[in-house]
This record gives C-alpha cells, structure tokens and sequence, in this order.
C-alpha cells in the first residue's frame, strides 16, 4: 500500500463538502474532515446540503456547525430540493451547482460516488464532476438497503478516538433518522472496520473513498 501525504501546505486548504441529505456528509467523510485538522491542516470548508427543510435543515446546520465550527472557517449553503426527486429536479439543480461554482473553487472536494443506487445522490454526483471539471474530487460511500457498495481505492485511516467521534456525532445530531435499522453505530463502526482491514489502518478503522482522477 503505496501513502500519498498531503503536504504542510503553508495557507489553508480549502474543502468543498457535498451532500444530498442532511446527514450525508458526515456518514462519508466526518473522520476524514476531523483528522485533517487534528493533523494540523487549517481548512476553509464549504458545506453544501442540497435537501435540507425544516428539521432536516437544523439538524444539517447544528451538525455541521458542532463538527467544524470550533475547527475551521465554515461557510453552510441549504438547498430546499426534493427528496428522491432530484432527477425530476435537474435543471434546477444544475443551475443551483452552477452557480456554486463560480462562488466556491475548492482544492479538494467530497460528494458522493456515481455508482450510487439512490437516484438524488447519483445527481449530485455527476452534477459535481460537471460542475468542478478540474478539481481533486473524492467520492464518500454511504450504506444502504440496495447494496450499492464498490471496491475504493482512496483509504484514511482513522483512530479510535476519531471513528468514535463520527459515530456519536451521528446519533447525537440525527434524531430524525434514528428509527431507521441502518442509522446505528454498528453499521458505521462495521464499515469503517472493514475498508480499516482493506489499508491495513494501525487502528483498525478507516473511511474510503473513489478516486477516479488523481494527477500527483
């Protein structure tokens, strides 16, 4: 397993955060967005939910602001699109990426994968490589009923501490999702487990990601 490092770059690094729902971006990549700053990196973070009303929107707000408030500089942009109707949705939702882009020109950029089975998250997907042609792009795993799950080939190794963090953040801040069987700790420790086998983590556990264009 061959690292890359991200450099002690001198500045801040700026991060572009996409997600469909509410509790999207922290399920893909709360561990990774954490371990950047405990690894010293000053981030810029931009925090795009795309379906957020109502509950849904304060639990997207409260959930972003207690994961990186106290940790970077965060910009939270809510979109009110409706949920699993985003293809119905995608002229609108084309110009709304669109119009990020010319606002937000980020160094790294999380969204989810476009093998996604939930047809609002395969939107955001294709809408963010349209969007941010020319960008480092990482796309997030999210666990589903549909099985949807591929082989990554971009792994962060998380510690305890920090996987643990994830996962209480999770339950703290979606009460909303809670009734769901899928919305426990097992499911997000098990998958973190599991990619943390796949990159031989120290501790065990790790987020992936899919890199589909990676210039070194």
């Amino acid at each position: 397993m061959l690292p890359l490092r991200l450099s002690q770059k001198s500045g801040t690094l700026h991060v572009l955060c996409i997600g469909a729902h509410s509790d999207d971006i922290e399920i893909g990549c709360a561990a990774t967005l954490l371990g950047l700053t405990e690894r010293g990196h000053a981030l810029r973070v931009d925090w795009v939910v795309l379906c957020a009303a109502g509950e849904r929107a304060n639990e997207a707000r409260r959930s972003a602001d207690g994961l990186l408030r106290s940790r970077a500089e965060l910009q939270i942009h809510l979109a009110e699109f409706r949920d699993s109707y985003f293809p119905a949705e995608f002229a609108a939702l084309k110009e709304h990426m669109a119009a990020l882009r010319t606002r937000i020109d980020p160094d790294l950029v999380f969204t989810h994968g476009l093998h996604d089975r939930h047809q609002d998250h395969r939107l955001v997907a294709e809408l963010t490589w349209q969007a941010w042609r020319d960008h480092f792009i990482l796309e997030y795993e999210v666990p589903k009923y549909e099985g949807d799950l591929v082989h990554p080939n971009v792994f962060v190794p998380a510690s305890r501490a920090l996987a643990g963090a994830k996962v209480e953040h999770l339950l703290e801040h979606f009460g909303s999702q809670r009734s769901k069987d899928w919305f426990s700790s097992e499911t997000f420790l098990g998958l973190m487990r599991l990619r943390g086998i796949e990159c031989r983590a120290t501790d065990g556990l790790a987020e992936a990601f899919v890199g589909r264009k990676l210039v070194l």
